[in-house]
Formats: structure tokens, sequence, C-alpha cells
């Protein structure tokens, strides 16, 4: 897991505290709360049904452990339902994770071909919706709002015309349109062009902002006095909306 030590150092888990791990992923940072606890209890929450059988095998058989599938903004309603509120520690680790990245099929990546999806909860409408439904001024809103792209607006274009010969139906046809979408020196300078858009994407099919926003509050509203909030982010957008709040 990311940011490991700096992440369950900054818990200070008490060994009867009541913990949540928001974003269980691969169970590493839930692992490691359940490991410091005695008395204590940890809320384990992720969308992903696949993650969530990850960390119900990984934590198996520890007492202190419940796993549900949930969304973290939801937190407030799923300790509250199980009796484990007030808590004494969250912890959040936002964005993609390196599962669902390295999942070809899951079509969070632009490195592999596979079926358009980004879906973290397996639920709603995909990536490849988007793609092939949104007008071109909603996807360059998107893109660069999202992925703070200034070639948001050519890129839209270009998958909007590109569409036009049949639908976008895998990662590898949407990274080829947006590396013909955008200026050579732009592939030269800034790596895959495809990185920020499909960054976009995700968030977009995902709320991810909204969740987070929503999350922060959810934390806050069952954290103890004195209780700590842990937040792992890896872009601007978040770290800017963290910071603020």
């Amino acid at each position: 897991p990311v940011l490991f030590d700096e992440a369950i150092a900054s818990l200070e888990i008490r060994p009867d505290g009541v913990y949540i791990d928001g974003t269980a992923g691969g169970g590493g940072h839930s692992k490691a709360i359940a490991d410091r606890l005695t008395t204590g209890t940890l809320l384990s929450i992720d969308q992903d049904p696949d993650a969530v059988a990850v960390v119900k095998e990984r934590l198996k058989g520890m007492a202190c452990s419940t796993v549900v599938r949930a969304n973290f903004s939801d937190m407030d309603r799923v300790a509250r339902e199980r009796g484990l509120v007030p808590v004494d520690g969250v912890l959040l680790d936002i964005g993609v994770s390196s599962y669902q990245l390295d999942t070809p099929e899951r079509g969070f990546s632009y490195h592999s071909d596979a079926p358009l999806d980004m879906r973290m909860s397996k639920q709603g409408p995909s990536a490849k919706d988007l793609v092939n439904t949104l007008s071109w001024q909603e996807l360059a809103e998107i893109i660069s709002r999202y992925g703070e792209d200034r070639n948001a607006k050519s890129i839209a274009k270009g998958i909007v015309r590109a569409r036009e010969d049949g639908p976008i139906e895998t990662t590898g046809q949407l990274a080829e349109i947006i590396k013909a979408s955008v200026p050579a020196a732009v592939r030269r300078e800034q790596g895959h062009p495809a990185r920020k858009t499909f960054q976009a994407l995700r968030i977009e099919v995902n709320g991810e902002l909204d969740a987070l926003s929503d999350g922060l509050d959810a934390a806050f509203s069952i954290l103890k006095p004195g209780g700590r909030l842990a937040v792992i982010t890896f872009h601007s957008l978040e770290d800017r909306m963290v910071k603020q709040r």
C-alpha cells in the first residue's frame, strides 16, 4: 500500500479503538490496522466487489474485522447501523487502486486494449457510455475540469468524429483517438497524451470528487473529539479539496 508507514502512524492506533478503512482495496492498510487492535474494531469498506472478496479473505479469522461493500461516502450510515460510532480514526486512500489499473478487463488503463469500462463498483454508466453519447462540449468540459488538459476541446471533437464510424468500444481505440487528436509536440513532451483524459473519464464515471466531499463530511460527523482522519490523495483536485476542508 502507498504511504503505508505514514498513514498508519498518523492514525495513532489504540488497541481498543474503532477504525474505518473507507477504501479497503487490496486490504494492506486494513490488515495493518487490524494487527494493532486487541479489543478494538475495524470496519473495512469498498465499493468494488472484487476488493471486498479479497479483503474478506485476507482478514478471515480476525475477530475485530467487519467488511462491507459500500461507497466510503456512506460510511456514517454503515458505521451507525453496526453500532460503531463514534470512531477513533478513518483512513481514505482516494482514487483508482493498483488492482483496478493492473486488471486490463476492468478498462481503466490505456496501456492495454480492453473493454472501455472504468466503473469501480461495476454498476451504472461506463466510460464507453460517456464517450459514445455525450456531446463534444460535455466531453470537453469533463476532460478540462477533471483532467486539466489544455487540449480538451480537440480531444473531445476527435472522439465525436471517430464515433461517427462506429462506437468506441475499447481502451486501445480511445487511446489512439486521443493520440491522433493532439499536436505531435504534446505527444513528445507529456508522455502518453491519453493519461489526463482517462483520469477525467474515470473521475466522472465514478463521481469521485462528489464522493470525496461527501466522504469527508461523513468522516467528520462520526469521529470522536481528538479522533484522526488520514487521507491519501494523488492529484491536485483531490488534494485541494482535502486541504481546504
